[in-house]
């Protein structure tokens, strides 16, 4: 058996993937979502839940009692794993299920009051993380610049197709 050398890849090229092999026009939209993409997972990594429960918490937080099946779709995930996830939050008290009376198929979950306590936790922790971070990384313009990041970001992402 004889050994051959693996053809290399961009992705094994220094540099490969740092937005340098885009066109002009699409680097700083490369540097914005790697930008975002850290950020999001630097916040993340001090979170107290998964992140997939917390996501359910707050899909039921804002449009109130769901299916299985529409949890699963709203997280591109299978109706398998779904249940799974709120089963877990189920068992920690954090939501309730109940079976549709019209369709027996159609299992209702809603959140409880302690998950919703659980999730303001959660948002909280989140939210002082960053406050404290810009307080101690940003000089008082930044600051002032950094409270428009969120319309902006909303204007975006409203905006992509």
């Amino acid at each position: 058996m004889t050994s051959r050398a693996r053809p290399s890849t961009d992705a094994a090229q220094p540099g490969a993937g740092s937005g340098t092999d885009l066109p002009p026009e699409l680097v700083h939209a490369e540097a914005l979502r790697t930008a975002v993409g850290a950020f999001v997972r630097r916040v993340r990594s001090r979170d107290t839940m998964p992140v997939g429960q917390a996501a359910v918490l707050g899909h039921l937080a804002r449009a109130g009692d769901l299916s299985i099946t529409a949890l699963a779709e709203l997280e591109g995930v299978r109706h398998q794993s779904m249940a799974r996830t709120v089963s877990l939050l189920a068992e920690q008290g954090l939501v309730a299920t109940s079976v549709d009376e019209r369709d027996r198929r159609r299992v209702s979950v809603n959140l409880l009051e302690r998950g919703a306590h659980r999730l303001g936790e959660e948002r909280r922790q989140r939210a002082s993380a960053i406050a404290a971070a810009t307080a101690a990384a940003l000089t008082a313009e930044e600051r002032a610049i950094a409270e428009r990041i969120p319309e902006i970001l909303g204007k975006i992402g409203g905006s992509v197709a």
